[in-house]
């Protein structure tokens, strides 16, 4: 490859643009969901499911109704994204609280755990 192609992919991929956000897993056995969040939401799914088809998903519960039920009865959803900016963490935190509170997804309802006070 030529010095000038190789330069002007080096720029092509410099603009593609990077989205941050919110995203549901859902069983659809049982409709218990999880809300995360993530820096970069187009490899998100397939580095979550790569976790948890190794078994080495760090939610237990998540991890055990995916062995016993398959990868088949879940589901997921991007709910909220935003162009990734310099304060990523921070508006990744407001995104994520907005979602927690919304959908609940704690004991019976879900996979996530109540923030502790």
């Amino acid at each position: 490859m030529d010095k000038s192609r190789r330069k002007e992919l080096l720029e092509a991929y410099k603009q593609i643009k990077i989205y941050m956000g919110v995203y549901q897993i859902k069983n659809n056995v049982n409709s218990k969901i999880l809300i995360g969040t993530c820096s970069n939401l187009k490899s998100c799914w397939f580095t979550i499911k790569m976790q948890l088809d190794m078994g080495k998903y760090a939610i237990a519960q998540l991890q055990n109704d995916w062995n016993e039920l398959g990868e088949d009865v879940f589901t997921y959803e991007v709910l909220e994204e935003k162009e990734a900016d310099a304060d990523v963490k921070w508006e990744l935190k407001k995104m994520e609280k907005v979602w927690l509170e919304k959908l609940q997804p704690y004991g019976d309802r879900g996979y996530n755990k109540p923030a502790k006070e």
